[in-house]
């Protein structure tokens, strides 16, 4: 900071002499110093979390092949198309109702609990029909 304290007409200045206009930069030199600081430190947190490869939807115009759809409601109730059906004669109502498929689709309600849907996963799999997952594209703005 500056000061002029050496001033000749009682404090006030006289009329040629210029005002000091010199800039303070040492509470900016502190900040800036505070917050490198601070990224430093949370640069090193950032990095340490759980890599996690989320799935990406896209929006597609037709399907490309007609597949059984297999439908878990939020209750857990199991549908081979429109009709329910039992989770121990799923495979053999494939088979029966769309022979020679070797691929289904899983449309599950997003508060379906995890365990119903592994189960049916793990059955078709071991089954060996490959399992698509129905998503749907989230609007702009819109979350639930």
């Amino acid at each position: 900071m500056a000061f002029n304290l050496g001033e000749a007409n009682g404090g006030r200045r006289s009329r040629g002499v210029p005002a000091m206009a010199e800039i303070n930069v040492t509470p900016f030199v502190d900040v800036a110093l505070v917050l490198l600081i601070i990224f430093m430190i949370t640069a090193h947190a950032m990095d340490s979390g759980i890599e996690v490869d989320v799935p990406k939807t896209q929006k597609v115009a037709t399907t490309t092949k007609d597949l059984p759809v297999v439908t878990i409601t939020k209750s857990g109730d199991l549908y081979l198309g429109k009709e329910g059906i039992n989770i121990n004669n799923l495979v053999d109502a494939i088979h029966t109702r769309y022979p020679g498929q070797n691929a289904v689709y899983i449309k599950a309600d997003r508060l379906t609990t995890m365990d119903i849907g592994v189960q049916v996963m793990s059955i078709l799999g071991d089954a060996k029909f490959g399992i698509n997952v129905v998503t749907e594209l989230e609007e702009q703005g819109r979350r639930r």
